[in-house]
């Protein structure tokens, strides 16, 4: 289960991945108007980064400490991502929308979103098995 974890949270970091390359290439933080606050921005895949880290340190040594460390990050970067999807929906839907949030292919946004909440639940599952042993 371990390696399924990975594998989804490596296919959540590239759909994210697109996704922020979309955003800098769209202006970033340079858009005068956006509703993406830049610490989340930053934030979000920078957590989500040493989170998968941690994680493979887990996958490689087995030691519990590092899936409950992955686990933990994942749930900032869980958090972080709840507060740009909404922002997202509220730009995209409403008669509001502006900025670089319309410029994000739905299709991405579902896709990474998906993904993460398999990556959770994974990584979720391991932590308790583990813990459970």
């Amino acid at each position: 289960m371990e390696f399924a974890a990975l594998a989804a949270w490596i296919l959540a970091a590239v759909a994210g991945g697109y996704l922020l390359i979309i955003w800098m290439t769209h202006g970033g933080a340079s858009t005068k108007v956006t509703r993406f606050p830049i610490l989340i921005v930053v934030g979000h895949p920078l957590a989500a980064l040493i989170g998968l880290a941690v994680w493979v340190l887990y996958v490689a040594t087995g030691r519990a400490a590092y899936a409950w460390g992955a686990f933990a990050a994942l749930l900032v970067v869980i958090i972080q991502g709840f507060m740009l999807f909404t922002r997202w929906l509220v730009g995209r839907g409403g008669r509001h929308a502006r900025g670089i949030g319309q410029a994000f292919p739905a299709t991405a946004v579902a896709v990474h979103g998906g993904v993460a909440v398999t990556t959770f639940v994974l990584v979720f599952l391991t932590v308790m098995e583990i813990t459970g042993s």
